[in-house]
């Protein structure tokens, strides 16, 4: 195959999607076989048997609502019961039920079971087979574009639904990065650059340093189940209890078609509203009155007044993790260069209001919110695939959105590779064996946020055998985690003294029910690891706990006149006097461990003392 083959550049969204290449040096939409440039990202199977992809599948959807599958991406890589799948099954019209495992998510349409995967891969195949259309030659290579808050699992999901579809999957990058590529092109600037990315079913932001033709990127943060979706429900909700109110409680969401009629005219009102301030909602014969009363119809106003109030929540939600993920890169609103809005809900007038407000400044409009990703994404597909002049050669330094860590003993979560770390990466961290004579440990593989890890998604899972016998704590464990820059994930485990290895490709994260995970943290968990202390460590816990400890020493004599004058307090200091001698004994033994679970307990008991030393006296011939 020529480095001249066609390459493309896909945007799969929730809503709709976009094929982009580089012609003549320049990012352009491929247009589709129709003309148009926006496919809408829905499947359905017709009556006869035919399968439709795009504007066809849209056209029939409200008279084939049971058949017609959109928002497919929303559920890419989701274990069956999980959250949001179960959310999904309470509102859409079509039925999903788990695969022959048990574990992934299957579609029911046309009479067969469809995997996310397969639906997601009829609308690649839809945009592959337009780009070959307009390029005149068969098309088989593409970089195609993720939230850049998803998982391992939903990103694998994503690549397999390109192989599915007869495409190589180049690299799979991140939405926000790739719409920063497409406004950064060819302007050689120097900026740090927000990208607020709000589209039909996910919420993404990306801090990026971009210095010429690097895009460097500092922190991501979002939320994959926030989106345009979620402002369609709140006008739907509103429109189903109005109606119900006034034809005697009568609940349209029995009926698939009328749903399917009323999400139609949510997303139209909502559009509309972008651009004037009130808007008709006029559905006429809805549905049958009961009781012989004939059709009903529905005629509702919506103003924009009304939409910002029913989605004031949502809004405020995007902005929260926008805060957040300043806040994890260091970096305050004032020191952003420029905000560049993406995704077709950040044409909601109020989204842009919340935007300017939190930055203080106008947002940037110089790019098309829904052709940005696709068009960043074909110049990506590019620099990978063609030769580039000296010195104009683009580098995208991404990073890891999730942390990335193991299992250990306690049924904790202990990070490896921190979420924001750039990739490619490679980071290792010791660990000991935890039980006297232990010849092998589990290593299970976990990514999320929480310390608990049972509430974070478990990647896979290893046996390391034939470890040495020793007494516990005695045996290094090396565990080295290695991110490509496609985001595939490996993970080796070596016992330092006789070099005996054990190691994991990532390959899939959908493929674990929440009940295997908490089968194995159920298990007898002494073959896990626990962390390796290091003196670091420890003297780092140390002089913070010794210079607690010195505070509620020096309070001790305000204290105790306190406790003089009245009996309050005095059961909670008698506990405190044993968490201080339970810090001072961990000091003793050198044992990091022992301070940090301690350390919760020794703040509150500074905080006790603080508030004992400054209680006022009581009235009194000396306190007058």
């Amino acid at each position: 195959m020529s480095d001249l083959d066609p390459v493309i550049g896909i945007d799969l969204g929730t809503t709709n999607s976009v094929v982009a290449t580089v012609r003549d040096g320049l990012p352009r939409v491929v247009p589709g076989r129709g003309g148009q440039l926006l496919t809408p990202s829905i499947v359905a199977v017709a009556k006869n048997g035919k399968r439709l992809v795009g504007a066809l599948a849209k056209r029939q959807a409200i008279t084939n609502a049971e058949n017609t599958v959109f928002a497919a991406k929303r559920l890419i890589g989701r274990r069956w019961g999980s959250k949001e799948v179960e959310d999904a099954r309470g509102v859409l019209p079509y039925a999903l039920r788990p695969g022959p495992d048990g574990n992934d998510v299957r579609v029911e349409i046309g009479g067969r079971a469809l995997s996310i995967q397969e639906i997601s891969a009829l609308v690649l195949a839809e945009l592959k087979a337009d780009a070959e259309a307009w390029f005149g030659r068969p098309v088989t290579r593409a970089v195609v574009t993720v939230p850049a808050y998803f998982n391992d699992g939903q990103r694998h999901a994503t690549k397999d639904a390109g192989r599915i579809a007869g495409l190589e999957v180049l690299r799979i990058i991140n939405e926000p990065t790739s719409a920063a590529l497409a406004y950064g092109f060819g302007k050689q600037m120097e900026r740090k650059v927000v990208v607020f990315d709000l589209g039909g079913g996910t919420f993404d932001v990306s801090i990026l340093d971009i210095g010429k033709s690097v895009y460097d990127v500092v922190a991501v943060g979002g939320d994959t189940y926030l989106g345009g979706e979620d402002f369609d429900r709140r006008v739907m909700d509103w429109l189903t209890f109005t109606f119900a109110k006034e034809n005697g409680g009568i609940d349209l969401r029995r009926d698939k078609m009328a749903l399917q009629r009323l999400k139609d005219a949510a997303e139209r009102a909502k559009i509309e509203l972008s651009s004037t301030p009130a808007t008709s909602i006029h559905l006429p014969f809805l549905v049958g009155g009961g009781d012989g009363k004939g059709a009903l119809h529905l005629d509702k106003q919506l103003t924009r007044e009304k939409l910002e109030e029913l989605t004031k929540d949502l809004v405020e939600r995007c902005i929260a993790v926008t805060e957040r993920t300043l806040r994890d890169a260091g970096v305050r609103p004032a020191q952003v260069g420029e905000v560049i809005l993406v995704g077709g809900m950040t044409r909601m007038p109020r989204v842009q209001k919340a935007v300017k407000d939190f930055f203080g400044r106008e947002p940037c409009r110089g790019v098309h919110p829904e052709e940005v990703v696709a068009l960043g994404a074909a110049i990506q597909a590019h620099a990978l695939t063609a030769p580039q002049p000296s010195g104009s050669e683009v580098l995208l330094l991404d990073v890891t959105p999730q942390n990335l860590g193991i299992l250990v003993v306690g049924g904790y979560f202990q990070t490896v590779i921190p979420r924001n770390t750039t990739v490619p990466t490679s980071q290792t961290h010791l660990f000991t064996t935890v039980q006297d004579n232990q010849t092998s440990v589990r290593i299970a593989v976990l990514q999320g946020a929480s310390e608990r890890a049972i509430d974070n998604e478990l990647l896979g899972e290893f046996v390391l055998d034939g470890i040495r016998p020793a007494r516990r704590g005695e045996v290094e464990i090396e565990v080295t985690f290695d991110i490509s820059a496609d985001g595939i994930v490996g993970v080796a485990a070596r016992d330092v003294a006789t070099g005996q290895q054990q190691s994991i490709t990532v390959t899939a994260t959908s493929g674990l029910t929440e009940d295997e995970l908490r089968r194995i943290l159920d298990e007898q968990i002494d073959d896990f690891l626990e962390k390796k202390q290091t003196s670091r460590e420890f003297e780092e816990r140390r002089d913070r706990a010794l210079a607690v400890v010195k505070e509620i020493e020096s309070l001790g004599p305000a204290v105790q006149d306190a406790l003089e004058r009245t009996r309050f307090g005095k059961d909670a200091v008698q506990k405190a006097e044993g968490v201080l001698a339970r810090v001072r004994q961990a000091i003793a033994a050198r044992d990091a461990a022992a301070i940090a679970s301690e350390e919760e307990s020794l703040d509150r008991t500074l905080q006790l003392f603080r508030g004992l030393a400054s209680a006022p006296r009581p009235p009194g011939p000396e306190g007058r």
